[in-house]
């Protein structure tokens, strides 16, 4: 009896393994071998992915780098957030948490800055969709420096090729893409998993094509919030397009020299034969960097006396629409969590937090457990980078919002 289920259990395995085998050798040839390769091997993306599994364009350091100035207060932000989370010793908890930086900046002083898990100050982190904020903030200055119109723009003016496939694609602006909520069709996972489209914004060779050909609509724009990768590539090429830079070099001569990034980074790019960023998740920088857009906007946009983006689209891409505050314009898990039963809101790929005052706090978040949480009300910034969330999201941002409130 043991032989003939042993014999049953090693034909099922070798069954399995063939079928695991042609699934993949079909992938290869429908796709690319080295696009089946890379859904197989990495199958849910990691920071060493983004930093050692994806070339690189290196974004150089600022050659006047601005430091924050330390104003040390630990204690006091230790034990805020022990009494918020119920713990005895917040670092230990951070470790915990899978953790790697922590930061709160305060009235722009250094209050608390600990690195963990082998992390240092110098380490390069992965932004996740955090990076997508700094899309936003890229399209803002292209605003503002009159190579695009207007977020009221309709996307076929830089892309036309979507107008040829489906004349729909003209009722799209940047404005849906930066709300995500474009009525383009997006599925996480499909059941020939290769095919699904998270898969193939995160790991597809030539992202452009992916954007111009695989995208379909299936709503009109406008009607929900619906998270969608395809959004921060479609704002990517048109970032291409009206400034007639890379991302890389846009980024460099309109964000990284301007407000004093102390250290080298990178975008993620899609191949060596593309060359394109990876828009929806691949910036990588130092924690003390990520800081630095949070300091921006809390600024009103000026660094060190120059207009680094306006003032005017700080306040449209982070502030609520009140004509989308509602339940049924969130209408899947992730929107419900976003909404919180009308404490939050999405605006252009920033998240936001409001308070009784009528004032609100706006955060980055991105996989794995990145933020770059704001809250002008305090004047603050708090930074976390991880190689997880260790607790649920919305315990996090949770955390910020009560420890910048009190």
């Amino acid at each position: 009896m043991l032989r003939r289920i042993s014999k049953w259990s090693l034909m099922t395995l070798a069954t399995l393994v063939v079928v695991i085998g042609v699934w993949v050798a079909v992938a290869a040839v429908v796709y690319s071998p080295e696009y089946a390769w890379r859904v197989v091997s990495m199958l849910k993306s990691s920071q060493a992915d983004y930093l050692e599994r994806f070339p690189l364009s290196v974004l150089a350091a600022s050659t006047d780098p601005f430091v924050f100035e330390t104003a040390a207060d630990e204690e006091r932000v230790r034990s805020g957030f022990e009494s918020i989370f119920g713990v005895d010793d917040f670092d230990a908890f951070l470790a915990a948490q899978d953790t790697q930086a922590f930061i709160v900046i305060e009235n722009d002083k250094i209050v608390y800055e600990r690195y963990f898990n082998g992390a240092a100050r110098d380490s390069m982190l992965t932004s996740f969709s955090v990076a997508k904020s700094f899309d936003s903030a890229l399209i803002g200055i292209a605003i503002d420096e009159g190579y695009i119109g207007s977020v009221d723009d309709p996307i076929t003016v830089y892309l036309p090729e979507l107008a040829q496939r489906d004349q729909r694609f003209t009722a799209i602006t940047i404005r849906d893409l930066l709300l995500m909520a474009s009525g383009l069709d997006y599925q996480e996972i499909r059941w020939g998993l290769f095919n699904g489209d998270d898969p193939l914004t995160t790991y597809g060779l030539d992202q452009r094509q992916l954007a111009l050909e695989n995208t379909t609509i299936i709503d009109p724009p406008g009607e929900y919030f619906s998270y969608n990768k395809y959004h921060p590539q479609l704002l990517g090429m048109i970032l291409e397009r009206a400034t007639g830079m890379s991302v890389t070099e846009y980024t460099q001569t309109r964000l990284w020299d301007r407000v004093g990034m102390e250290f080298d980074g990178a975008w993620a790019l899609d191949s060596e034969t593309s060359r394109f960023e990876k828009m929806e998740a691949g910036l990588n920088a130092r924690a003390i960097d990520y800081a630095k857009l949070g300091r921006l906007f809390l600024t009103g946009g000026v660094w060190n006396g120059e207009q680094v983006v306006s003032d005017d689209w700080i306040g449209e891409s982070t502030s609520l629409d009140p004509s989308t505050h509602h339940p049924d314009y969130y209408p899947d898990h992730w929107g419900q969590i976003v909404y919180a039963d009308g404490g939050g809101y999405y605006k252009y790929m920033w998240y936001g937090a409001l308070r009784d005052s009528g004032e609100y706090d706006f955060y980055a978040v991105g996989d794995h457990g990145q933020y770059v949480y704001v809250s002008p009300v305090t004047h603050m910034v708090i930074v976390r980078n991880g190689t997880g969330f260790g607790i649920p999201s919305e315990d996090w941002t949770n955390a910020f919002y009560e420890f910048a409130g009190g």
